[in-house]
């Protein structure tokens, strides 16, 4: 009597078990996954920091596919996708740079941090740059060419040039403090590059937030 008393018991106690065990586990694997997209994230921004730096011009076709073919896992493409690639180059206008540019050792954007250029790749509507971006109308804005980069003399004049480089982070790589002068030479630039992705997304264990990482070179 007591055997059958107690037939089924163990199939009520497995079930409950896998009330909590299946959650478990589904939340592993999402947090899981998405750590794996956060680490291709940062190794994105990594690859396209590294090749952006040594002067790899993204702006051609063809150097366009080997950062897509990089960050193929992450849904990366040329234009659209699951991902995004933001290459920016930055450079501080001091008096010298003022002189080369309008002729003047004072300038509108003397002392600030401006964009040199600006390269979109992917899906441009997934994130905006930590660091700003150039303004490209109004009478403060500028024009930037075919590969994305800004004229001397528009770095010098245009406030829509000026970037968020100072305000983002606090990193200033190029200082005048008392007529002393530290950090990059005048005149040289700074590239940094930031990568987004979407994430995994399987509610309610993971929304499916975007992954962010820069890098500066």
């Amino acid at each position: 009597m007591k055997l059958r008393k107690s037939r089924g018991v163990s199939t009520i106690e497995f079930a409950m078990g896998l009330m909590v065990m299946v959650p478990l586990v589904l939340g592993t694997g999402a947090i899981g996954i998405n750590l794996i997209h956060n680490l291709q994230t940062i190794q994105l921004a990594r690859d396209a920091g590294h090749m952006y730096g040594r002067g790899v011009d993204f702006s051609q076709s063809g150097n366009v596919k080997i950062l897509v073919n990089l960050g193929n896992s992450l849904g990366l493409a040329a234009t659209g996708g699951n991902a995004e690639v933001i290459l920016t180059a930055l450079t501080y206008i001091d008096s010298a740079t003022c002189l080369a540019g309008t002729g003047s050792s004072s300038c509108t954007n003397l002392n600030k941090w401006v964009f040199a250029q600006r390269l979109v790749i992917g899906n441009s509507n997934l994130r905006t740059s930590n660091y700003g971006s150039p303004v490209t109308s109004g009478p403060y804005g500028v024009t930037l060419d075919s590969s994305g980069k800004v004229t001397v003399q528009q770095e010098c004049t245009q406030s829509g040039d000026v970037a968020n480089f100072t305000a983002a982070n606090g990193i200033t790589p190029y200082n005048v403090v008392n007529g002393q002068v530290s950090g990059l030479p005048s005149g040289q630039k700074v590239y940094l590059a930031e990568a987004a992705a979407l994430g995994f997304e399987m509610p309610p264990f993971a929304s499916g937030a975007p992954s962010y990482s820069f890098a500066f070179f």
